[in-house]
């Protein structure tokens, strides 16, 4: 049964609507089809910032490690670095966001040739982003930098760029005294849901239309005591949002990579394989952390190398990457993120199309040469093999492709002229690349042989949910 909030916000599906309305059941949430723009897109930002972002040590579980687990490295950061009483709350003042610049975050994303952002509404600190009617006193309008630091970048990058808004929100606080409650009685009360994290669902739907509602933190409660199928069947019957909307899997304990939209299964997910479900790894640049660390080492953080092959292995498995970034308190994209996302931007400029808008091919990665890995466009019939590693006598080996004499043709993306080659067996390739040396290649880090004309027969067909 739908809370009483809930009702109130609830927009039924009129009779004259040819659409069938979604029913607060998994059964029926499940069987909505993926809106086919997120297949398309691949890559993705996630932002993390919020009031842990003050401290900036450790990890955005700052306040928890600290207080929660007690663990000793917070316990003695705070001991020798703040005064005895200073508590978490007296961060929030000092989020104060004074160099946050909307459009000059929008331009950077813009330029990292992402296609979706999303951004942290409200983490499990309970400090909301925007100003919420349910979170008094606890949110950016009220403590801190005094601005909707959500609705600046919403209409930002809406304004000036084409990249689809996404917003997280955590269904479960730490120490909110209301969660607490409910989960000492076992989760059979719901005061929690009912009067915080519900209402603030709603909020920011009806306030900024998100494109993607990526949920988190279900506190190992079930999705019933969230309601999060009257929730979901609201969402994707509400016209202003329901076709476009995308959804992640986090609804509940027992829902991660079963119920929902796309799966994400874990944070920082890979799997090296063709999934039956559309999915996202949702990852990293810092190894450690999601939040911004003042101490991260150069060591720590993951090199564009690494970067683009997550990004190949998880499009070419039929996943999409969303690639986290952590802001700092005064509202700057550290330029260590901001070269990787500039690099990032560099690599898809040359080899996006091997990327944008592909389909899993029947093979992912190859059966002969290790580190490359297949993706495919219908509308072209082409076969995209992504190499990572430039070979040092300008040879390659491909055992997947089925070529045809006089038929099949090779280009390198990015280089003028078909490349030579030549049948290796019943099936797979010898091609010859260019010599160019390291400063003449066309794109560091990868390259994409594109190949057409193959003798193939059975192609993955074109997938919305399931491939």
């Amino acid at each position: 049964m739908l809370p009483l909030l809930a009702a109130l916000f609830f927009v039924s599906v009129q009779s004259g609507d040819a659409r069938v309305p979604y029913e607060p059941t998994w059964e029926s949430l499940d069987s909505r089809p993926i809106p086919d723009w997120f297949d398309d897109v691949k890559f993705g930002i996630f932002i993390h910032w919020g009031v842990f972002s003050v401290p900036s040590f450790g990890s955005e579980w700052f306040w928890w490690y600290w207080e929660g687990c007690k663990s000793e490295a917070y316990v003695n950061f705070m001991s020798k670095n703040y005064p005895p009483g200073f508590r978490y709350e007296d961060f929030g003042p000092q989020f104060t966001a004074e160099f946050y610049d909307p459009k000059q975050w929008a331009e950077i994303l813009q330029e990292s040739g992402a296609k979706y952002v999303v951004l942290t509404s409200k983490h499990h600190e309970g400090y909301t982003l925007w100003g919420s009617k349910f979170s008094w006193n606890w949110n950016s309008l009220d403590v801190g930098s005094k601005r909707d630091l959500v609705g600046e970048l919403a209409n930002a990058i809406r304004q000036s760029t084409d990249l689809h808004f996404g917003l997280y929100h955590s269904l479960f606080e730490w120490f909110n005294p209301l969660f607490l409650t409910d989960k000492q009685n076992a989760f059979q009360t719901c005061y929690f849901p009912n009067s915080k994290s519900l209402p603030e669902l709603y909020e920011i739907v009806i306030k900024y239309k998100p494109e993607i509602l990526w949920s988190d933190g279900d506190g190992d409660a079930p999705s019933t005591y969230w309601n999060s199928t009257g929730f979901l069947a609201w969402l994707y019957n509400e016209r202003q949002v329901n076709d476009v909307v995308v959804t992640n899997d986090r609804w509940g304990s027992g829902c991660i990579c079963k119920h929902g939209g796309y799966y994400t299964c874990s944070d920082r997910y890979n799997p090296g394989h063709l999934l039956p479900h559309k999915w996202e790894n949702c990852m990293t640049i810092d190894k450690r952390s999601w939040g911004y660390r003042r101490n991260a080492l150069i060591s720590e953080l993951l090199t564009i190398e690494e970067l683009v092959q997550a990004l190949v292995e998880t499009v070419s498995c039929g996943g999409n990457l969303l690639m986290n970034i952590g802001p700092t308190h005064d509202g700057r994209i550290p330029v260590i993120f901001e070269e990787r996302l500039k690099q990032m931007g560099k690599w898809l400029k040359v080899n996006g199309e091997a990327i944008y808008s592909t389909k899993p091919w029947r093979a992912q990665n190859d059966s002969v040469t290790p580190g490359i890995w297949y993706t495919y466009k219908s509308q072209e019939q082409a076969v995209y093999a992504i190499f990572l590693k430039w070979p040092t006598n300008w040879k390659i080996i491909l055992g997947e492709p089925r070529s045809s004499i006089g038929k099949t043709e090779v280009h390198l993306v990015g280089y003028e002229g078909k490349l030579k080659w030549l049948p290796a067996g019943e099936k797979g390739m010898i091609i010859s690349l260019p010599t160019l040396s390291p400063t003449e290649m066309v794109s560091p880090w990868g390259w994409t042989l594109k190949i057409t004309n193959l003798n193939e027969t059975v192609i993955t067909p074109r997938h919305r949910i399931k491939f």
